[in-house]
């Protein structure tokens, strides 16, 4: 697809992270399964239930804008999650694996947040108000994440690690 104007780059954001929260969805479930701490492992899924969530979100902004929900390749999210399998099947020390879990859910969040952050932009920019809520209410959570993350890993897993 041709990107002409502001919009198809939307419309292509807006794919791309569609195809980045479903494969999120893939891989958090893997990610808590490997996970040996309960608090970690907790965080995980109830973000893996909140990605569910925000697909569905993408698919109400694919409906306002008459197009069918489907994703465009993100490889930023592919090496992301490659990244984080290598850490789950290299990692020997259960400690090890839990902080190297967080540090790859965390690059998965940083890059959502960005890219949230400027759908939200974007999505005002061209007037679309409704979306821009979505975009926002799916960025907050995404920071809120982030934050639980960082959280567990301040005060508890990093020093287990270590």
């Amino acid at each position: 697809m041709a990107m002409k104007t502001l919009d198809d780059l939307f419309v292509h954001m807006l794919r791309d992270m569609y195809y980045a929260e479903k494969q999120a969805a893939k891989a958090l479930p893997k990610m808590a399964k490997k996970a040996s701490a309960d608090v970690l492992r907790d965080a995980l899924e109830l973000h893996q239930q909140e990605t569910e969530e925000q697909i569905e979100k993408l698919e109400l902004v694919f409906e306002m804008r008459d197009l069918k929900p489907r994703g465009v390749t993100c490889d930023a999210a592919n090496g992301i999650i490659e990244e984080a399998k290598e850490i789950m099947d290299e990692a020997q020390d259960d400690n090890t694996r839990d902080a190297g879990i967080i540090a790859a859910a965390q690059a998965l969040e940083h890059y959502e947040i960005s890219r949230y952050g400027t759908m939200v932009a974007w999505a005002n920019q061209l007037g679309m108000k409704d979306a821009a809520k979505i975009f926002a209410q799916i960025l907050d959570q995404e920071k809120l994440t982030d934050a639980k993350l960082t959280k567990i890993a301040e005060e508890q897993l990093n020093k287990q690690a270590a």
